[in-house]
């Protein structure tokens, strides 16, 4: 764990905390296709929780990834430089105070943050329970690969927060894939949403043909 000396001398300009409040400073542009790809390189040591802790940042206009802060409903995030974590990666982040969790985009990345330490967008922040006043909480990451591995999870997962804007999503299982016929499969996935009054589970499923990758159709529903 990194002292908050280590913090202070480390900061990166844009983080917001109770005595930071510095300007947002634009990061080079580098423009990564928005794509989701699988990540081959998972292994067990990715997929082990990691504790550390977590900032906020109200985000800007340019990122090292070029995948905007306004990304999945601002439920976004910046990672150290030198993490495994990559661009347009879902991690899930606990709050270790209020146990809440949340499912975030990585879209920047942030010189000099050690690779336990993320800088989160405000609403998500404040998504995991807690008072931005705060300015650093103790936090568990966790990658994601079963949704980055699964294009349509993914994909699924997006439109899913799109349909519940109120709520945030804070876990998410495979339910299953079935062969239709030979050019039409259906995948299912269950999200876990929170909102402040409730949580849910919203099932989806999305059907499309194997041979031309494209969608034949797709529904939501609360379960």
């Amino acid at each position: 764990m990194y002292s908050n000396d280590f913090y202070m001398q480390h900061v990166h300009p844009y983080v917001n905390g109770p005595q930071q409040g510095m300007p947002y400073v634009p990061q080079p542009y580098y423009h990564v296709p928005r794509s989701y790809q699988p990540y081959p390189y998972y292994n067990m040591m990715r997929q082990q929780p990691v504790r550390g802790q977590a900032t906020w940042t109200e985000g800007g206009q340019v990122t090292a990834c070029g995948i905007p802060w306004s990304d999945n409903h601002y439920m976004t995030v910046a990672v150290g430089e030198n993490t495994s974590y990559q661009c347009g990666e879902t991690l899930k982040v606990k709050n270790l105070s209020t146990q809440r969790d949340v499912l975030v985009t990585v879209v920047d990345r942030v010189q000099g943050y050690p690779a336990n330490r993320i800088n989160l967008h405000r609403e998500a922040f404040e998504a995991l329970g807690t008072s931005p006043d705060v300015g650093v909480i103790n936090v568990e990451i966790t990658a994601s690969p079963e949704v980055e591995q699964q294009k349509w999870g993914k994909y699924l997962l997006e439109v899913t927060q799109t349909a519940y804007p109120n709520y945030n999503i804070t876990d998410y299982q495979t339910v299953g894939k079935t062969q239709i016929s030979p050019t039409q499969t259906q995948e299912t996935y269950d999200y876990i949403l929170q909102s402040p009054q409730e949580k849910i589970t919203v099932r989806g499923n999305v059907v499309y043909n194997p041979n031309t990758n494209r969608i034949v159709s797709f529904d939501l529903k609360e379960v």
